[in-house]
């Protein structure tokens, strides 16, 4: 093997990391994009068969989140700690996999409306996403340290409102159900899509740890 070829195994595989990541989040911002447009739908067999599709979404994270595991135990070097490219890619999928299991439950719990709570819920993690996917999006250049730091105090602040959604949520099925089983799916429902918003804050605190090692 020459000299050049050694080197290069040694090198930063940077580009690798990065695009996974920023695939991640696209298909993140594809799976909350469809499940916020399904919540819309007024339609119940439209709104299942797009709530179904969901599933796609969770399968392409865990390829991605593989991708991730594969490339670590391949790569000497990394672009930064290869605990905490562990944990932003296990924290990533999470978010999907959240999606998923909300939207597994509307289907097997045979709902059939969606309520304010759930919009709103989804509202929120959509622009959890999306300022995640930002954050992410400038990992490859550490170059606005002051716009991710920005996007993950947005983040937080989101977290936050989606606890008082959910509270509202809870206090209001209580308050107005008589039925049982009624109260249990759907609280079970709301809180799934709670720990959406949980999620990305869980990632974003992953990436203020990284930008304050490597800044």
């Amino acid at each position: 093997m020459g000299l050049n070829n050694f080197l290069r195994l040694f090198l930063p595989k940077d580009k690798i990391f990065y695009e996974v990541f920023e695939n991640i989040v696209i298909n993140l911002q594809e799976m909350i994009h469809e499940l916020k447009t399904a919540l819309d739908e007024p339609d119940k067999d439209i709104r299942f068969k797009m709530l179904a599709n969901i599933e796609t979404g969770e399968h392409k994270n865990d390829e991605y989140t593989h991708q991730i595991f594969v490339e670590l135990s391949k790569n000497f070097i990394t672009p930064f700690d290869r605990e905490d490219i562990h944990y932003l890619a296990t924290s990533l999928d999470d978010i999907a996999d959240y999606m998923y299991a909300s939207t597994k439950k509307m289907l097997t719990y045979n709902v059939e409306h969606t309520d304010e709570y759930m919009k709103e819920l989804v509202n929120i993690s959509e622009k959890s996403i999306v300022a995640l996917a930002d954050a992410v999006n400038k990992l490859r250049s550490m170059k606005n340290i002051s716009q991710i730091r920005h996007d993950c105090v947005l983040i937080n602040s989101l977290e936050n409102k989606a606890d008082d959604v959910l509270d509202s949520a809870i206090l209001n099925l209580f308050a107005k159900n008589t039925d049982a089983i009624q109260i249990i799916k759907l609280k079970d429902i709301y809180q799934d899509l709670e720990v959406i918003s949980d999620k990305c804050e869980d990632a974003s605190n992953v990436i203020e740890s990284i930008i304050i090692k490597y800044a």
